[in-house]
């Protein structure tokens, strides 16, 4: 995939950014300090609702002053209309480090740091009223090439990124590849509204231009920093989909082609629209960045998520963390494709089935404690990779935990379990300070930290429960890598293990804040001796001493939770693996192995080809995709002397992934689906119980699917007919087709006819 040239020094001090393949990244970056891993604890940041560092900001060049939140007119936002800016921004999280580092924090997510739509957004209202909006939130991208003035210069993201480097917390930026903005009214009858796409001036050979800070110039004098690039209304260039609301179609081609909310929906399918975004993630990789929130994931074309996660790896500076927004209820029909969405596409999820069975069990105690376990435990089995799901109690897209549950101890017990369950956990600003909101609407809990007390107060209850569990994450493996075990569950209480080898952590919750209850002995593998709770006695826990294998019986007072931790040393003569980042990669790309016993001289092998190890540590090897690893699912083992670690899945990718849209005109029967297999492992290396996804059929009976493949390779092919269990192959020869050596293309296969 093209990476990012270096800039070149130009005239007038602007520089260049050449968008040509295979060179340095640009811009001078610091370099990141490494993806996620299960070890932390993720804090998510709107970034205008969490401190105002510099009020200069506030009001940009050209900004309509009636948009930020300023009834004093003092030029600071008081919380009051959360619907317009509030002043928060890069200088305002960077005074806040220390208050992060001492909660234990290891990773910030913030907003999309790029220049967002800056008009007003007016929705009318039956009434006759009208509601003005601003896209505070950075989910209405402008121009990827340029910062979001309200957050501050490329300067201030700069020092923001090593201000949170040198305190060892890492930052990942949200980033939207699915939409721009709204490019139609809904509220007043679809009448044109925005939805534009802009970027840099450019040079005689086509490179952005830069000045030596990294903003945008007017290099050609035309009085203007950017120029249009894509227009929802006059699209010409078959940039958007333009299909309308997504409304009531649950289908997947509904969910990927037509439009979320009125947002102006990419065409994925389109090369230049493929070339543009991973242009744009590029160039923000190259900033030193540690990882990427991708926005609606649910609502993305998985074989072009699948081609930019391969894109920005395959880039200098190795494999970043990735993570995504695929929504789904509880139950919800979708879920087989959200739950193998990250094996698909190396993109996980933010994981939406913890969110919502721990609301409903410790939120509105619509289900039980033991089905809470059970979910644990049937995700940990349906997840490949459950401790890289990111694990959260809430976020900017749902109500605030703290609005659903408003007492104490079931909230503590929750945030208690979100810290020691399997997964990443992710707090959303403001849970260590209980942040609520006035109603059960997402936008009313994007509250504005800085006035809402007690602010940033290190004494809550709940901070104080996020520091200690963040620093036995980081301390015993089992919390970050383990298995999950439950021990005894009823409607109320939960008493779960998680293991990883002799490691383990015992974790006992009572969701019911009056009610004691007494859970009997129970079966341990931990040696006799005492533990003590790893809390402190914060949530009402005490110590507790094993004897003869067993966990005696104990009552749990009202929200009282327990957490013991056993820690024995694992030694450095066998290798363990706990996890790999990233999960996918072609020949040449970098990948890390975390786990125990992984220094000195060790060999590690992709199935059974032996890899380069660049670095390692007892509990890291840096290691690269060897050239001879066979393609499809591998399994990585690290072999130290005579002794061999556990597996870890990898898929190793047949070559740079970009996308062939499939296509082909047949009748099927009720309930008959099209699906593609092929001589590759995308295609399914034959095996029918590999093929693709069904394909999509707006225009019955013509078929499409887009998927990903190798680029510059001959394919063998063909379709299949499924039923249930019933599989019907097409008869005739393979077919064959080769996909074009442009790796950001994108092309399509002719319309081929069912061979009977």
């Amino acid at each position: 995939m093209a990476a990012l040239r270096k800039l070149a020094t130009i005239a007038a001090g602007a520089v260049l950014l050449a968008l040509l393949p295979a060179q340095a990244p640009a811009l001078a970056a610091g370099a990141p300090i490494g993806p996620l891993t299960p070890k932390d604890v993720v804090y998510q940041i709107i970034t205008d609702r969490f401190y105002d560092g510099d009020t200069g900001n506030n009001k940009p060049a050209g900004f309509d002053p009636t948009l930020f939140d300023d009834p004093d007119n003092n030029n600071v936002g008081n919380g009051s209309d959360l619907k317009l800016y509030q002043g928060g921004d890069w200088d305002g999280i960077i005074a806040k480090i220390p208050y992060l580092k001492n909660m234990g924090i290891s990773a910030v997510w913030i907003s999309a740091p790029y220049r967002n739509r800056d008009t007003v957004i007016e929705d009318h209202q039956p009434g006759g009223g009208i509601d003005r909006w601003t896209s505070f939130h950075g989910y209405h991208v402008r121009n990827y090439f340029a910062t979001n003035k309200h957050f501050g210069a490329l300067t201030e993201f700069r020092s923001l990124r090593d201000a949170l480097h040198a305190e060892g917390i890492k930052l990942v930026i949200d980033f939207v590849t699915n939409h721009t903005s709204r490019w139609q009214n809904p509220t007043l009858g679809n009448a044109a509204e925005d939805g534009k796409l802009y970027e840099p001036d450019k040079d005689g050979l086509g490179n952005y231009v830069f000045n030596a800070a990294g903003e945008p110039i007017d290099n050609n004098s035309d009085g203007i920093t950017e120029n249009l690039l894509a227009n929802p209304h006059a699209d010409v260039n078959g940039w958007f989909h333009g299909l309308g609301d997504r409304g009531a179609d649950s289908s997947r081609f509904g969910y990927r082609h037509k439009e979320l909310g009125s947002l102006a929906d990419f065409s994925q399918e389109n090369a230049n629209v493929v070339k543009h975004l991973e242009k744009a993630a590029l160039f923000w990789k190259a900033e030193g960045v540690d990882g990427f929130r991708h926005d609606a994931t649910l609502h993305m074309n998985p074989a072009f998520t699948k081609g930019l996660k391969d894109a920005i790896d395959s880039a200098p500076q190795g494999p970043m963390a990735h993570f995504g927004e695929f929504f789904i209820g509880r139950p919800d029909p979708k879920y087989d494709e959200y739950r193998t969405f990250p094996d698909r596409t190396g993109v996980n999820n933010l994981d939406f089935e913890y969110f919502r069975a721990s609301t409903n069990a410790f939120g509105n105690f619509s289900e039980t404690m033991a089905n809470f376990g059970s979910m644990l435990t049937q995700t940990s089995n349906d997840y490949i990779y459950e401790n890289q799901a990111v694990t959260f109690l809430d976020n900017h897209d749902v109500t605030r935990f703290r609005f659903i549950q408003p007492n104490d101890k079931p909230y503590h017990a929750a945030l208690a379990t979100l810290l020691t369950a399997r997964g990443t956990p992710n707090i959303y600003y403001g849970t260590e300070q209980y942040v609520s909101s006035v109603n059960a609407s997402d936008v009313a809990g994007r509250q504005f930290l800085q006035t809402a007390a007690p602010a940033f107060s290190q004494t809550t209850t709940a901070y104080k429960v996020i520091q200690a569990l963040s620093a036995l994450r980081r301390t015993n493996d089992a919390v970050a890598y383990g298995e999950t075990q439950i021990l005894h569950s009823t409607n109320d209480v939960l008493v779960f293990k998680r293991q990883f080898y002799d490691k383990q952590v015992i974790v006992s919750v009572n969701r019911q804040p009056n009610t004691a209850f007494v859970v009997p002995a129970l079966s341990t593998t931990i040696p006799a001796g005492t533990y003590t709770d790893q809390l402190t006695g914060l949530l009402g826990g005490a110590s507790t001493t094993v004897a003869g294998g067993q966990l005696p019986s104990f009552t749990l007072s009202g929200g009282e939770v327990n957490v013991w931790s056993y820690n024995p040393s694992l030694g450095t003569t066998i290798p363990r693996i706990g996890d790999v980042v990233s999960t996918s990669g072609r020949a040449g790309n970098t990948a890390y192995i975390y786990g125990t016993g992984l220094g000195g001289a060790v060999t590690v092998k992709f199935g059974t080809v032996t890899a380069t190890v660049t670095s390692n540590s007892d509990g890291q090897i840096t290691t690269t995709v060897p050239a001879g690893a066979v393609a499809g699912v591998q399994n990585i083992t690290v072999t130290k002397g005579a002794n061999v670690s556990n597996t870890f899945r990898y898929e190793v990718l047949s070559g740079n992934q970009v996308q062939v849209i499939f296509k082909i005109n047949t009748a099927t029967v009720p309930g008959e689906n099209i699906h593609v297999v092929g001589n590759i492992p995308e295609l399914g290396s034959w095996d029918a119980a590999k093929s693709t996804e069904a394909m999509h059929n707006p225009n019955y009976p013509e078929w499409f699917l887009p998927v990903s493949v190798p680029a510059g390779t001959t394919i063998q092919f063909k379709f299949l007919k499924k039923n249930g269990g019933s599989t019907i192959w097409e008869g005739g020869s393979n077919r064959s087709f080769t996909v074009p050596a442009d790796t950001q293309g994108s092309t399509d296969t002719t319309v081929y006819t069912w061979q009977p």
